[in-house]
């Protein structure tokens, strides 16, 4: 098994008892022979009040397979009249009973939820690999960690406290208290379509409130599956509500929860650009907006680093789910002194790792981008850096496959004016940059108005506490190329978002504090 595998397979889960229990069902799965078991839970319609149902108007859209082309299924396009419907059932279903049930009720219902998407591990990890295209390998993966939130915040919904305060009056007694915030609007990217909901659905949920959901329009059945799960855990009607919407139809759909003051708060994951719009249309509302934004993350790879645990870092980082995360390293830093020996057996070991094919052949560690755009934006990327003097030593051009497919690229000679020194490419795309000192990296990494996520390879104790303090990101990765788990908050900085989610940080995002002065004493 190759390291990148491990790597998502092991880091990801955290827990080797939750992955041993996991694995005998992957299993069972695998047994069969073909890979088809995700059909059973391709849901077509929309999801309001407990029912799937078609859209207002009957229409659809087409979702397909970005590995080879083919079509998965026709999805009901909402309209605005749809969210509207799902909107007003999520918020009677959040003031007649949601948010009155007791903690440990919630905390139950999650815990079935949780306990079905092990049950059905191998079924939703192939219909991400269908839809989104990555290997079968990460979305089983994905899998684990999207039910490890589940879990967690099943466990959160009893640790949401309030506090009696000291009072600065005799005849009073002041205290706050946490309640629930009313109905969530979530909106997930393709990504990670089962994770990135199961974070931010989960937090809703034990914090009392209901939730709409508009998944994104590339990866809709893997959000629509966990409906019909949630049907079997037993949420009540209105709790859970799902509204796909086609490309076409989203700013609508968007300026429409923006505005709809029956909404209290969004979540939102996916650009930077979307969501200073999603900030700028919810204005006149004045609701809370939490959102995990671009990142164009630094990896940096000092002289007293590891190489080997630098270039593995470096992989699993940069490649993983073919760089299209929104914490893949986007811009490596190498010092002057290690700079040929790390780029060479970076060199080595992307061409022994990476292979690019279908997500669902074994050998498979790449897979496509997710869609013509990626793949142009990719383009553009490689082709500004070559004309600004980088030097390609893997990869730089579309994969003889054709498609979505994208070669494992290694530039050199990145430089500050380059595109890719300012952008996310969310592609298969190593720039490394030379540096001299630890100042002058410093001030380039921080040389960005996004601050999402950060790595570095140290093995000098002083040098690893100055660069974390002055690192500004919101996550740092330290010899380490994956960081991400429910157990920690996930958040950045500057242009990178707001607000933080997993952890015990993440269900805050969905509550109110009440304070109470309660005098006559």
């Amino acid at each position: 098994m190759s390291f990148i595998t491990k790597s998502i397979l092991i880091t990801n889960i955290g827990q080797k008892q939750r992955w041993s229990t996991t694995a005998s069902i992957i299993r069972t799965f695998s047994s069969h022979s073909q890979n088809d078991l995700y059909r059973s839970l391709i849901f077509e319609k929309a999801f309001i009040d407990g029912k799937f149902c078609q859209s207002e108007n009957g229409e659809k859209f087409k979702v397909f397979n970005p590995s080879n082309g083919k079509l998965i299924g026709n999805v009901a396009d909402c309209t605005v009249n749809d969210v509207k419907r799902a909107v007003q059932v999520a918020k009677k279903s959040f003031n007649d009973h949601w948010s009155q049930t007791l903690a440990k009720d919630r905390a139950q219902l999650l815990k079935r939820l949780f306990t079905l998407q092990l049950d059905n591990a191998e079924p939703l990890a192939q219909l991400i690999t269908a839809e989104m295209g990555k290997p079968l390998r990460e979305s089983r993966g994905e899998i684990m960690y999207g039910a490890s939130f589940l879990e967690w915040f099943a466990e959160q919904a009893r640790r949401i406290h309030g506090e009696i305060l000291q009072s600065p009056w005799p005849d009073k007694r002041i205290s706050y208290r946490k309640e629930p915030s009313g109905v969530v609007a979530i909106i997930t990217p393709w990504n990670f379509p089962n994770a990135m909901v199961t974070r931010k659905l989960a937090a809703a949920l034990a914090a009392g409130c209901t939730v709409v959901i508009k998944p994104p329009e590339d990866t809709p059945f893997s959000v629509l599956a966990l409906a019909a799960l949630s049907i079997k855990a037993g949420f009540p009607p209105g709790v859970i509500n799902i509204v796909p919407v086609s490309r076409q139809n989203t700013q609508n759909i968007g300026s429409y929860i923006c505005n709809n003051s029956d909404i209290s708060v969004i979540s939102f994951t996916g650009s930077t650009s979307v969501g200073k719009w999603l900030i700028k249309n919810s204005a006149n509302t004045v609701k809370r907006v939490c959102l995990e934004l671009g990142g164009d993350a630094p990896f940096i790879v000092f002289d007293s680093a590891n190489i080997d645990k630098a270039v593995q870092g470096c992989i699993v980082s940069k490649f993983r789910n073919a760089g299209q995360t929104c914490v893949c390293a986007n811009r490596i830093f190498v010092q002057d002194g290690i700079h040929d020996q790390f780029v060479n057996a970076l060199a080595e070991q992307m061409q022994k790792e990476l292979i690019i094919g279908d997500g669902f052949d074994d050998h498979t560690t790449i897979g496509p981008l997710i869609n013509e755009k990626a793949v142009e934006k990719v383009i553009s990327h490689v082709e500004d850096a070559q004309n600004k003097g980088a030097k390609i030593l893997i990869g730089g051009r579309k994969h003889e496959k054709g498609g979505y497919f994208f070669q494992p690229t290694l530039m050199t000679n990145a430089k500050s004016d380059m595109l890719i020194a300012h952008e996310e490419t969310f592609g298969p795309v190593a720039a490394v940059f030379r540096f001299k000192t630890e100042d002058e990296v410093i001030r380039i990494a921080n040389d960005c108005r996004r601050g999402l996520a950060g790595y570095f390879y140290s093995q000098d104790y002083a040098q690893i506490e100055r660069v974390t303090r002055r690192l500004e990101v919101g996550m740092i990765g330290i010899n380490d190329g994956i960081l991400s788990c429910c157990e920690a908050p996930f958040g950045g900085v500057k242009e990178s978002g707001l607000g933080r989610e997993g952890s015990h940080f993440g269900v805050d995002e969905f509550l109110d504090v009440k304070y109470v002065c309660h005098g006559g004493f």
